[in-house]
């Protein structure tokens, strides 16, 4: 099969590999779509590499197509079924395996490029706001910034279970797109964004789904008595000093996660989760994909730099056909 292989000057080369071979309780998915997230240039960067067990030399996390081959130990699958998925690595390839419990169903009316776009987006944002960050109908909830794949998804999740999104750009202008998805209000991401959110909410979120940081000092202003910060992302840097007497004087609580060094039955318990909370939303139509730009499976360089160099709000997806 032909995957993508990182290089020793971190760059990504496409190279023949062999074929994987499902393991008893795994199924072989023959990959129709890719879709292309920032831990992937991470990785390439040699920044963010694969967990234990898994190739860091091929990146990809994303994933939909169908099962070409089932393990013996299979029960819930069969060759055939579109599937779509996030795993731990390896996705951009002809071919992945993984196991059959972690596939998600792919609907019949959704397209394997549209399918690359949703399982990364919506199952980070919805265990980062509701898992993790508690957030519940009616509360305000920050989602920093709501102008590409995650963010986006967070303004459906809240929008669609109840919550009030907030939503942050450096421009608000690009925060279009994440207005036609049910966002309430867009705010700067300036100095003035804590002051904003008081203005907005009265006493601060309940939540913020942080995927920016560092400069926690000013934002933990506009985050309520007793609210939480979710981090899952460091583009704005790695290192901070905060202040921790305001932060206990509101009893506020700051957590991280990622996705991606989860171990086995926790990754199967969060696709247990879209199948059963989050996949009736697509179907009435409460959730729905994120605009998506398609490159050649044979050009992922070229979709990684729109992903550096473009604004676009939406999932950048790699396909084979």
């Amino acid at each position: 099969m032909q995957a993508w292989q990182i290089q020793d000057d971190h760059t990504i080369k496409l190279a023949s590999m062999t074929t994987p071979e499902p393991g008893p309780d795994q199924v072989r998915v023959k990959v129709r779509a890719m879709g292309v997230n920032r831990a992937d240039i991470l990785q390439v960067k040699g920044l963010y590499p694969a967990p234990p067990g898994f190739d860091s030399s091929v990146p990809g996390l994303e994933y939909a197509g169908e099962i070409e081959a089932v393990g013996s130990q299979v029960m819930g699958r069969k060759v055939g079924d579109r599937v779509m998925g996030l795993i731990p690595g390896c996705a951009y390839s002809e071919y992945l395996v993984t196991h059959e419990r972690e596939t998600l169903t792919l609907p019949d009316d959704i397209d394997f490029a549209t399918g690359a776009t949703i399982p990364e987006a919506f199952l980070t944002a919805y265990r980062a706001m509701f898992l993790e960050g508690g957030l519940q109908p009616g509360q305000w909830v920050l989602v920093r910034p709501a102008t590409a794949g995650v963010g986006l998804a967070g303004v459906q999740l809240a929008n669609a279970l109840g919550a009030r999104p907030i939503g942050s750009s450096r421009n608000l202008d690009n925060l279009a797109t994440a207005r036609e998805m049910g966002l309430v209000e867009g705010v700067l991401e300036d100095d003035t964004l804590p002051e904003r959110l008081k203005e907005i909410t009265g006493d601060g979120v309940a939540v913020i789904f942080d995927m920016v940081g560092p400069d926690w000092n000013q934002l933990l202003k506009g985050l309520r008595i007793e609210g939480t910060l979710v981090m899952i992302g460091v583009l704005g840097g790695t290192k901070t000093e905060l202040d921790l007497r305001g932060m206990m004087q509101r009893r506020q609580t700051l957590t991280a996660m990622t996705m991606r060094s989860q171990p086995l039955e926790k990754r199967i318990a969060i696709a247990n989760v879209f199948n059963d909370r989050l996949a009736p939303l697509f179907a009435n139509g409460r959730l729905r994909p994120l605009p998506l730009k398609t490159f050649p499976f044979s050009d992922a360089p070229a979709a990684h730099a729109h992903m550096i160099e473009d604004a676009f709000s939406g999932k950048r997806v790699l396909v084979t056909d």
